[in-house]
């Protein structure tokens, strides 16, 4: 079955169909694991003895040398592999004078971002599973919310997603998940946070954008000719109109794998379209704006169904209600796309664990859409 590709042109549905319901239960009930489980979180900083043996969880919080480590899910065997980002300050955005330059993606200016760890592929089905079917629904629903006095007939819990989340393309191991919402990509980060102990979320525009160009400053990290695109990234000329398995391709400098290509990614950020130019000082510090509106959210970089002139790290874009346009249901989900079957996302994990205040920061209110 061949996935519908987005309709670029979409307009957002009109503000007066959208509802902010203020924190869920279910994301209530998630605070309340993470306040309850890992209450070292919000120290401000972990004091953890360093320890940067081989897969192992690194307790150190040193901005010269973070380790790679390999993160499992508890109570599974299912592991996520984070890469170090040193962070650094480099050029965000397009030059104005680089061939097919759009207003949106420039013009470039210096950022600064404090370094992080990300995940070194898109988030799998196999490690999004656990979160939507197996532990969300079944696990969460069943056994916590009795423990915070919470009803059971009360909780939003994901709904079944109408039709096939992947289009026919494949759940096999490795295969990217897609399909989910902003709001699905935010929760699972705080599941992924409460299970773990360790704070994750979804990288900001700038953070993901620093990690996509792996030190470079061309059109892709691999340089500025587009024929070299094969050995890196899926997209409309090899795709063969579907997504395929993370890490089958070439990663970039950092090491991570599909950044600019297979599937764009959910970003931390409302989309503005003047980005660049509503940056605050001759060096913009962690750059990020909350999202105050449904639509549109930033998504980064290319996928599998688009033209090798998107495939780069500079590709940004806004989410739209049209993303959900075949959705039957009143409301519509607040988990699933049904027109979407093109972004994904992948975590990072902040080097310094930030203060309780900034971590609820993170958590997005929940919006219905009629």
């Amino acid at each position: 079955m061949t996935a519908n590709p987005e309709n670029p042109n979409g307009m957002s549905r009109k503000n007066s169909s959208i509802i902010t319901t203020g924190p869920s239960l279910v994301v209530m009930a998630l605070i309340l694991m993470i306040q309850t489980a890992c209450s070292s979180l919000f120290v401000g900083k972990e004091t953890e003895s360093p320890d940067t043996s081989s897969n192992s969880e690194p307790g150190t919080r040193s901005t010269e040398s973070l380790p790679a480590y390999s993160q499992t899910i508890p109570g599974s065997d299912v592991t996520i592999e984070m890469l170090p980002v040193q962070g650094g300050t480099f050029m965000m955005g397009r030059s104005t004078d680089e061939d097919g330059y759009e207003n949106h993606e420039g013009p470039q200016r210096r950022v600064n971002v404090d370094p992080f760890w990300m995940s070194k592929h898109i988030i799998t089905w196999e490690q999004y599973d656990l979160f939507s079917r197996e532990l969300l629904e079944i696990e969460f629903t069943d056994n916590l919310l009795d423990e915070f006095g919470i009803e059971a007939d009360a909780i939003i819990t994901p709904s079944p997603p109408y039709g096939d989340e992947a289009y026919g393309m494949g759940r096999e191991t490795d295969h990217p998940a897609v399909s989910m919402t902003h709001f699905a990509a935010v929760v699972y980060t705080m599941w992924l946070t409460a299970k773990t102990g360790k704070f994750h979320r979804l990288p900001t525009e700038a953070e993901w954008e620093y990690a996509c160009r792996g030190g470079t400053s061309t059109t892709y990290f691999f340089g500025d000719d587009p024929s070299d695109l094969d050995e890196y990234e899926w997209y409309r000329g090899n795709s063969g109109s579907r997504y395929h398995r993370t890490g089958s391709k070439q990663p970039n400098p950092f090491g991570f794998f599909d950044m600019q290509g297979n599937v764009t990614e959910w970003t931390m950020d409302e989309y503005l379209e003047d980005y660049h130019d509503v940056l605050e000082g001759d060096v913009a510090d962690n750059p990020w704006f909350r999202p105050e509106s449904l639509y549109p959210r930033a998504v980064r970089g290319g996928h599998w169904n688009e033209n090798a002139e998107d495939i780069r790290c500079t590709k940004r874009r806004g989410s739209s209600g049209q993303w959900s346009r075949s959705d039957p249901q009143i409301p519509k989900s607040m988990w699933w796309h049904t027109n979407a079957p093109f972004v994904g996302f992948r975590i990072i994990r902040p080097a310094e664990t930030p203060s309780r205040e900034e971590i609820m920061e993170y958590w997005i209110e929940p919006m219905l859409e009629f």
